[in-house]
């Protein structure tokens, strides 16, 4: 029997209704009695705090997938987890503890230790809270952090594994070293900024002449590290000085004038200096020309003993000091602005140092071979395949990966080190005697790993490896991965190569790049320029399926998503459309009512028509979904329920509903209702799984989100539909006239349509009443020699010509004048905002938001003096 639904739609109540049946019913837990496998892996979002906007459009993609693959019959994992987020969890408990005028130091490592861990409890219930609202069907039983004791383990196996392989080692090389928070930081940490600073021309002067060379530098700071100066071989400028030496200003020391092929002659004065301790492309330059590095600074940026008198300078204030000291010695020909990509740390904002430092390094090249391969091969897919280009170039220029940090929040180097005779001992399990000289002064390293090096690992060390569990058997490798083109290198690379690696197998066979979301005007959503959204916030304003039908609806395939707030009002009416469609169903079905299959036979034209149309959406529905094209599958389901099911094929039905002479007609009516609805409420449940659950329970007991899949009405030869789409094609043009001419809808017209064709003369026969009601008239003739009347609106159609007599409905001249005003309004304002955006003063000048909304606003002046034009056409 089936149940009422409220007369109105109240998300919050219905929402958090279903979070708690499906997880009282596990409906997220993978059927392992299905023979087929589907699984994903959540990109671990940051314990740090709470979800973005991209984390909510990345969440809904994959929540549609696994929602179809799960009602396609198959065992589907979705695994869920939070990454431990080393530095940015380490920063926020240390700002956590300042506001008890407290410190990291003044705690012991293992205190620290578990006040992170206090935290991690308090952060990461409110980013479950936030998946449980967003209806992520995750299966919470399969929840892993990446810190938790068996991804733990995992990590130690790989460092060791690949430590005995010879390609993991500990080496001094150059870094993003951040002075703030006193560590090495990843690539994918360092924002870079254009700042606007100077470049510096400093006078070198030639050893035994009276000559100089100018050499140009934004960081004179850094010159008391310079070990020679470098020229291309093919500079004809510096040719006659090939074995000359240089002063090195403000020092004792000489430094040669040497050649590399690096050096960019174009560039200046063709010269560059060589500091191989603060400067990556230096470092390898030095290397290849024997140069030993110095190292001038400190780990806190200030000058060091290798500086002179401005040992203990901060680097910004030694810059100032030491410009000035060349410039009263002569040495400085000449400072330009300048601006400059400077690198800063995305957290706390501290400009990075390129800085020589003892690390631990993953010798990453034998890894990226095999992994290259992966994804030439076509094992591992990018969709869209753009993104295998940025692949490629990427992993075929790939350095050694820097994996230590010196934190205490995170997995610590499982290396220890022998304080008698010195020697490194790495091993899973914690070593006490030195397996050397059997010393008991071991010492574990106090370094971590790369949050990124256990994020790696994510694809296989969630299903327990490297416990070879029935988990990691059948659901690795992942079907496919969802994630932002901007952790292609630092995350998903790194899991194929790892995977590969540890697993001889691919992590996955997908990836699945999606844009990122900006706000109307196209700009990054962040908290300084003050646009950020709050998912929650929208979902409970909203509603969680309006908010997840515009993340998706609005996203072209493999573009950015503008988030309009506008636009999630439209969404929420299509809520309420549906809604009200539904309950308007259920209070016409009678008590005794039970669902049957249709006989298509004795079906009537206008049910045919419908079960079509579905059948042409779900081709449609499932063509998008295999190309991934989540924008495609929303407007496809959109069109159909709001077009064809709840404007035309509800509306063709009520005349059958409400007449009770023919129950015949009445019952077809009705079953065919229920049947499209309750599939159409199939292919819309994986955007909108609250709603369509809801719904779905007024007709049935069984879980909507377990529930099978839906498939194409048989029927049979194809069905003939041409009548049907006749008649909404007349009702539409009659319609349309109507509006143009401000017909009030209260007001019912006379219909004459002008047609030798027999399929016209079928349909008013069959449909004259439907078509009364739809176009408001109170009167239909078929009239194939119609002469026209000056007062008679006039449009036409495929099979012949529609008038619609208005004499004593409107004062015909009143509304010409009205029209005529209203275009003559239009034309001038289009005019005047046609100016605005065709000068290049105005377009130069202006806020691109500005500009944008111009454009706008002359697109909609455009389209409003259209319709205005096509009115006094009427006439």
């Amino acid at each position: 029997m089936q149940k009422l639904i409220s007369d109105r739609y109240e998300p919050h109540s219905v929402e958090q209704k279903w979070i708690e049946i499906w997880e009282n019913n596990s409906s997220f837990s993978p059927n392992l009695e299905k023979s087929d496998n589907f699984s994903i892996v959540i990109p671990p979002p940051n314990v740090t705090g709470t979800l973005h906007i991209g984390h909510a459009l990345n969440h809904t993609i994959q929540d549609i997938i696994i929602r179809i693959e799960r009602k396609k019959g198959k065992a589907t994992l979705w695994v869920p987890g939070m990454d431990h987020a080393g530095i940015a969890t380490q920063m926020v408990v240390e700002r956590e503890l300042n506001k008890e005028n407290k410190k990291r130091t003044d705690f012991t490592r293992n205190e620290f230790e578990n006040k992170v861990w206090e935290w991690k409890k308090l952060s990461g219930g409110k980013i479950t809270h936030q998946q449980r609202m967003l209806g992520e069907s995750v299966d919470w039983s399969h929840e892993r952090f990446t810190m938790d004791e068996g991804l733990s383990k995992a990590v130690t196996k790989v460092f060791k594994t690949l430590y005995d392989e010879g390609l993991i080692y500990r080496g001094e090389k150059i870094i993003n070293w951040c002075p703030a928070t006193q560590t090495a930081i990843s690539d994918i940490e360092v924002e870079f900024k254009e700042t606007k600073g100077f470049l510096y021309h400093i006078k070198y002067p030639i050893k035994n002449s009276s000559e100089y060379i100018v050499v140009a530098t934004t960081r004179p700071e850094t010159l008391f590290g310079d070990m020679a100066v470098c020229a291309h071989p093919n500079d004809s400028r510096y040719n006659q000085k090939k074995d000359v030496m240089l002063h090195l200003p403000l020092t004792e020391r000489e430094i040669p004038l040497l050649f590399d092929e690096f050096v960019d002659k174009e560039f200046g004065s063709g010269l560059v200096k060589i500091t191989p301790a603060h400067d990556a492309n230096d470092f390898e330059a030095g290397f290849r020309l024997g140069l030993k590095p110095l190292k001038i600074m400190s780990p806190n940026a200030t000058l060091n003993e290798n500086t002179g008198k401005y040992n203990g300078l901060d680097r910004f204030v030694a810059r100032k000091k030491v410009v000035e000291d060349l410039e009263s010695l002569g040495l400085i020909e000449k400072i330009e602005d300048y601006t400059n990509s400077v690198g800063h740390n995305q957290r706390g904002g501290a400009v990075i140092e390129p800085y020589l430092s003892t690390q631990w390094f993953v010798k990453i090249k034998p890894l990226a071979e095999p992994a290259i391969e992966a994804v030439k091969s076509g094992r591992v897919e990018f969709i869209p395949k753009m993104w295998e280009k940025t692949y490629y170039e990427w992993m075929e220029n790939i350095r050694d990966w820097c994996i230590s940090r010196q934190l205490w929040w995170g997995h610590r180097i499982p290396a220890y080190y022998c304080g008698e005779c010195g020697h490194t001992e790495v091993a899973e399990e914690k070593v006490d005697t030195c397996p050397k000289c059997g010393s008991d002064k071991m010492k574990q390293d106090t370094d971590v790993l790369d949050t990124w090096f256990s994020s790696g690992l994510w694809a296989f060390s969630v299903y327990g490896w490297p416990d070879k569990t029935d988990d990691l058997k059948r659901f690795y490798p992942n079907s496919i991965l969802v994630t932002g083109f901007d952790i292609i290198f630092f995350w998903v690379a790194r899991m194929i190569m790892l995977g590969l690696k540890f697993q001889n197998d691919v992590p996955f066979h997908k990836v699945l790049i999606h844009g990122l979301v900006r706000d109307k005007y196209g700009k990054k959503f962040s908290k300084t320029a003050g646009n950020t959204v709050d998912p929650l916030e929208m979902m409970n304003v909203y509603g969680t399926d309006s908010f997840r039908f515009f993340l998706t609806a609005t996203m072209p395939k493999g573009r950015d998503v503008l988030f309009d707030v506008s636009r999630l009002d439209g969404y929420r009416s299509f809520c309420n459309k549906v809604w009200n469609s539904s309950r308007f169903i259920l209070m016409n079905l009678p008590t005794d009512f039970a669902i049957k299959d249709l006989d298509m036979k004795s079906l009537e034209p206008t049910d045919k028509w419908i079960l079509t149309r579905f059948n042409n959406c779900l081709t449609k529905y499932e063509q998008a979904y295999k190309e991934y094209s989540f924008y495609d599958m929303a407007s496809v389901i959109y069109s159909f329920i709001w077009g064809d099911f709840c404007d035309w094929y509800i509306e063709l039905t009520k005349t059958r509903i409400y007449n009770s002479t023919n129950e015949e007609s009445k019952q077809k009516a009705l079953n065919t209702l229920v049947s499209v609805l309750l599939s159409s409420l199939n292919l819309l449940h994986p955007f909108m799984p609250f709603i369509t659950e809801e719904i779905n329970s007024a007709f049935s007991d069984e879980i909507l989100t377990t529930s099978s899949w839906s498939d194409l009405y048989d029927l049979g030869e194809k069905e003939e539909t041409s009548k049907i789409d006749l008649l909404i094609e007349i009702v539409t043009q009659i319609r349309t006239v109507r509006s143009e001419l401000h017909v009030p809808p209260d007001k019912k017209c006379k219909i004459i349509l002008k047609t030798q064709d027999k399929l016209t003369f079928s349909l008013i026969q069959d449909e004259r009443t439907s078509i009364l009601g739809l176009a408001k008239a109170d009167s239909l003739e078929l009239d194939s020699d119609y002469t026209v009347s000056q007062t008679d609106a006039h449009t036409s159609f495929s099979k012949g010509e529609i008038f619609l007599p208005l004499s004593g409905m409107l004062d015909l001249e009143k509304e010409k004048s009205r029209l005529q005003k209203e275009k003559d309004s239009l034309e001038k304002e289009l005019a005047k905002v046609g100016g605005k955006i065709g000068n290049s003063e105005f377009l130069s000048k202006a806020k691109p938001e500005i500009i944008e909304k111009e454009k706008a606003k002359f697109s909609q002046l455009e389209e409003k003096l259209s319709v205005v034009k096509k009115g006094l056409e009427k006439f």
